[in-house]
């Protein structure tokens, strides 16, 4: 995939009621989806990747808001743990895959290695480097094996991500959302940027497709990752055979 991410178009929106609308609508396929996929144990990964303040955590509450919580987990992945250190990178991430049957959001994650780890030096050359080829890898080991991948980046403009971090700065009540990590890490935005459209070109494959959200408006974003996440899930059924749920049954 090739992908330039500061010359993305962020004109995309959509008014409050088309909205709602297509949230419901998405909503309810996902989670007549999630219980095919549970029928049939298949697993599904969604990896949520983006610039910091990019509305991550608001697409993922809009995934799971109408599926049932006891299929589902999110994993909100941070810096690994003292322990963690003592194994290989992705030795994490393998404990914390889904059953076949099972539905796992990270909330970033195997791809830290080729990102912070790799813009803060966490990582050494040769280790980031041999990444690109070990997640790609593990993904083609999952997806051979009844587990659909799906990754998102979500992409705000330069401009859209100061308003949102100074608008969290000021609100007490979503202050504890912004860090000086945050401020540091907006400084090095170009060399994230450069990171991050080699790991897209990178890892692109048809078993594990990247997708890149334009998400200065929130709304967009939130329908758009809904919509892709059920389109890529009904592909997947149909090339397996299956046959898709009757929506009509959930009023959509």
């Amino acid at each position: 995939m090739e992908v330039n991410l500061n010359q993305l178009k962020q004109h995309k929106s959509i008014e409050k009621k088309e909205y709602k609308t297509e949230l419901e609508k998405y909503q309810r396929r996902l989670l007549s989806l999630q219980q095919l996929l549970f029928r049939e144990k298949i697993g599904l990964l969604i990896a949520m990747e983006g610039v910091d303040a990019a509305g991550k955590g608001g697409a993922i509450k809009r995934l799971t808001a109408q599926l049932d919580p006891r299929g589902i987990v999110v994993h909100p992945i941070s810096a690994p743990a003292p322990h963690e250190l003592r194994y290989h990178y992705m030795h994490r991430f393998w404990r914390k895959l889904p059953q076949h049957g099972q539905i796992a959001i990270f909330d970033r994650s195997w791809y830290g290695r080729i990102l912070v780890e790799r813009i803060e030096r966490y990582a050494a050359k040769e280790e980031w480097k041999r990444a690109y080829d070990e997640i790609n890898h593990f993904e083609k080991l999952l997806t051979d094996d009844r587990y659909i991948l799906i990754k998102f980046w979500v992409q705000i403009s330069k401009d859209e991500q100061l308003r949102r971090f100074e608008e969290r700065q000021n609100n007490p009540l979503k202050r504890w959302k912004i860090t000086e990590e945050d401020w540091r890490n907006r400084n090095k935005w170009d060399a994230y940027t450069d990171a991050a459209e080699e790991m897209m070109r990178r890892t692109d494959h048809d078993y594990a497709p990247w997708h890149v959200i334009e998400g200065n408006d929130k709304k967009y974003a939130r329908v758009t990752i809904l919509r892709k996440t059920v389109e890529h899930i009904e592909k997947y059924v149909l090339e397996s055979g299956l046959n898709l749920p009757e929506y009509s049954l959930f009023g959509a």
